[in-house]
């Protein structure tokens, strides 16, 4: 079974004001808007409250008068006006509701692009350790939560739990002026009662939420790493057991979702009653008064509708405040992803700008875990325009060079100087942007051939983009295309073969026209014609640079200024082709080992 397994963001448990501190500068950005929307807000409540009031004259206006001649002329005057402005309030308050969310759906929607475009940037300013422990389906996933929870709660807790609130106060004070007191005291009692119910059982049921959340990121990135591995999968004929596993993750899924229902039904049955109580009690103390004599049918129907009134936004701010809960559980995981650090620093200030590179590596230490060491106080030169080689068996920290070099880690101790500057000083725009690497494993876009090759130079001519082509050999591969330049390659280019996707990204890297050449392993992948011609090209077009070649096959480096040879991350031997293999070193071993598996093949 495949794990599932993946570095968790840090636990986040946000304080009652945290999100409000984070959203209260995209509030800020239009002032002018959340005013008028909020003005558009007292407006919608004062006409919502007034309504009840127009609905009781209107009652007690149609009945309270028994002379034909006088109930005509209340007719034609009075109820009519009452009418008019019964269906005034509420046109005005649905109206002002209307206007309100207008107003502010920029301020919501640029708030969930601001917060998007953050964590976005976020997530590609840290290190490579760490995305390298994460699964991409999940932390997509954590995003889209996070930023849909972001507009919920812009939404509903400014506009709709703070308003019902402002109404409930408002009414409240109403039955205090115009009733007796038992009234008020009985809605405040249902109204606190209801607020502590629903605070005290979303706490409890938060944590299935959560739960909930978790198992549905996990379920996510399953499927994604499964049909991003189709080919794996057809392989070694692992369709079942891979829709054995992913109907194993949405039966977690699945009970952490059971336990999420059956405790809002238990929130919603609770709720549902102390409602149900409190309307029962109220409308019976009004038909008391009313057959007492002291209240008139008219304010029986104002009770009867303020109870409508009063608990439909009572019951959606049980609604709210469950989904504001659920919207921070949701929100931890995003707002966790911008309290992660790199663990490569961007502390340096100053700027590189030179053609001419000279890198040094100086007692060179480092790890990936401390259990085991990678480089071992390892040092070697590559001056300034030549071609420099690092050769060495699986394992002895080739590529580990390049991933220092580019800082992707930070070594454990030594140095790497770049024209005598350590490159922890230099600011890492402007380290990498003298720095043109052909991975080993090539990724590229699901775009063009034309859009990949000018990622690396955005704004590269026709000319300079024909040039990089020829030198990479990818003319006679882009002319048996039917759609020549514009061929789409597929997710991570997988459309392409393994040369061409290299050939591809040596004519991107010949486009970014960088100070520092490395070629990690680049022609791996070639036949020998072609890895014999783009050799030739990258010799032509390197000349003058820095080079750092990372080589397997040692026949493609024999004519390199200077060959390193790495064995357990230290440096044993240093010096031309024809040198090293006189010395009948290590060196001599590996091209001596590769020239039996060349006769063996043959």
């Amino acid at each position: 079974m495949r794990s599932t397994q993946w570095a968790d963001a840090p636990e986040v448990s946000l304080k009652n004001t945290e999100w409000l501190k984070t959203l209260w500068p995209y509030l800020m950005e239009y002032k002018g808007r959340v005013l008028l929307a909020a003005l558009c807000l007292v407006a919608a409540k004062t006409a919502s409250v007034s309504m009840p009031f127009a609905l009781k004259h209107l009652v007690d206006g149609l009945a309270g008068n028994d002379n034909p001649l006088q109930a005509e002329e209340l007719w034609l005057w009075f109820p009519l006006g009452l009418l008019l402005a019964y269906g005034s309030v509420r046109l005005l308050s649905v109206l002002m509701g209307e206007i309100r969310d207008v107003l502010f759906g920029r301020v919501t929607e640029r708030a969930m692009r601001r917060m998007a475009l953050k964590v976005f940037k976020h997530l590609h300013q840290l290190s490579l350790d760490y995305h390298l422990s994460r699964q991409t389906g999940a932390l997509q996933r954590d995003i889209e939560r996070g930023t849909n929870g972001i507009s919920f709660l812009m939404r509903f807790v400014i506009f709709n739990i703070l308003p019902t609130f402002l109404e409930l106060g408002m009414v409240i004070i109403l039955l205090l002026i115009n009733y007796p007191p038992y009234f008020a005291l009985i809605t405040l009692i249902a109204v606190v009662s209801y607020v502590m119910y629903t605070a005290r059982v979303t706490e409890w049921r938060t944590e299935y939420v959560r739960q909930a959340n978790k198992m549905d990121s996990k379920t996510h990135a399953r499927a994604l790493d499964s049909l991003l591995n189709y080919e794996t999968v057809k392989y070694f004929s692992a369709e079942v057991r891979e829709a054995k596993d992913y109907d194993e993750s949405l039966a977690s899924w699945e009970h952490a979702r059971r336990k999420n229902r059956l405790t809002l039904f238990a929130l919603n049955s609770g709720q549902a009653t102390i409602i149900s109580v409190a309307m029962t009690l109220m409308l019976s103390l009004s038909a008391y008064y009313v057959l007492e004599g002291t209240m008139t049918v008219g304010d029986f129907t104002l009770m009867n509708a303020f109870m409508f009134q009063l608990f439909t936004p009572l019951s959606f701010l049980g609604f709210v405040y469950r989904e504001v809960k659920a919207s921070l559980a949701s929100i931890e995981q995003m707002l966790a992803l911008l309290k992660e650090q790199p663990s490569v620093a961007n502390n340096g200030k100053t700027e590189l700008n030179t053609q001419q590179a000279a890198i040094e590596f100086k007692s060179l230490s480092f790890s990936y875990q401390k259990e085991r060491s990678i480089l071992n106080d390892l040092s070697f030169t590559i001056q300034a325009g030549k071609r420099t080689a690092v050769v060495g068996s699986s394992g002895a920290g080739k590529s580990t060079l390049t991933k220092l070099l580019f800082r992707f880690y930070d070594k454990n101790s030594g140095e790497i100087l770049l024209n005598g500057h350590e490159i922890e000083t230099l600011s890492l725009d402007s380290l990498r942007k003298h720095i043109g690497v052909v991975p080993q494993d090539t990724v590229l876009f699901n775009d063009t051939l034309k859009n990949n090759l000018l990622y690396a130079a955005p704004n590269a001519n026709e000319e300079e983009l024909t040039r990089v082509i020829d030198m990479a050999q990818l003319q006679n591969f882009i002319d048996q295309c039917p759609d020549g330049l514009d061929t789409v390659v597929g997710e991570r280019g997988l459309k392409l073969s393994g040369g061409e996707k290299q050939r591809l990204a040596i004519a991107r890297m010949l486009l970014k026209k960088p100070a520092i050449m490395v070629f990690d392993e680049a022609t791996s992948s070639l036949d020998s014609r072609t890895e014999r011609n783009i050799n030739t090209a990258i010799k032509a077009v390197s000349a003058g640079h820095t080079s750092l070649i990372i080589a397997h096959r040692l026949s493609t480096i024999t004519d390199a200024d200077n060959i390193v040879v790495i064995d357990q991350g230290a440096v044993v031997e240093q010096g031309k082709h024809q040198e090293l293999l006189s010395r009948k070193g290590h060196y001599y071993q590996l091209w001596q080992a590769q020239k039996d598996d060349a006769l063996i093949d043959n």
